[in-house]
């Protein structure tokens, strides 16, 4: 059960992040300040540096609440179960339940926050760094699965082309979204995209273009 106090934490950190995005997306990121998120949260800017250190923690907030997903379903997959086969089984089942990461989420909230990182250097920068860091906790998960050295070049090697499948099957379904698809309309292609994506690392690239 959620005490009193940590519900009241997470409510005001998500009327943080509403009271942000709408003011980046009515004014732009750069021309926003911390104290003017602060009043339209009715809270004191000491309140939102208790909460975030920059205004782009604010808008990567939701971002990384989905931090080193990869790793962990790689960690927590079947026995006997492939890490291509649980990266694949575990971005359908995000595509079906339209999650943020898949790009899938048509929600007003995500699809400003992801208009907002398009459209701003800084938090293109951000989520860069994210993906880095997806990248080596992957990299991490697959050399624990194969007894492998933790600089290993096979895992790190894989850990980056799989989180590159992901991060464009991602990119494809939030321009679709962007453009003016609903979630329910782009569904079935980023499906079979994604089973064609995942079938080409789990087939391997031998005979691709010879």
């Amino acid at each position: 059960m959620e005490g009193l106090r940590e519900r009241k934490k997470r409510q005001t950190r998500a009327a943080l992040i509403r009271a942000a995005v709408a003011l980046f997306v009515e004014r732009g990121f750069d021309d926003v300040s911390v104290a003017e998120i602060a009043a339209a949260a009715q809270v004191s800017k000491m309140t939102v540096f208790n909460y975030f250190r920059s205004k782009e923690d604010i808008v990567m907030a939701p971002v990384e609440e989905h931090a080193e997903e990869s790793a962990r379903a790689v960690r927590e997959r079947r026995p006997g179960q492939s890490a291509v086969d649980a990266l694949e089984e575990n971005f359908l089942r995000g595509l079906a339940e339209r999650e943020p990461p898949t790009g899938l989420s048509d929600a007003p909230s995500v699809i400003a926050i992801q208009r907002l990182i398009r459209e701003t250097p800084a938090l293109l920068q951000r989520l860069a760094g994210f993906s880095a860091r997806n990248t080596g906790a992957l990299a991490s998960a697959l050399a624990e699965a194969t007894g492998a050295a933790p600089d290993d070049v096979l895992a790190h090697t894989a850990a980056a082309q799989l989180n590159a499948v992901a991060h464009e099957l991602a990119t494809r379904n939030v321009s679709r979204l962007v453009a003016g698809l609903s979630a329910d309309e782009a569904y079935p292609v980023a499906v079979a995209e994604a089973r064609a994506a995942y079938g080409v690392l789990r087939d391997g690239l031998g005979d691709y273009a010879r």
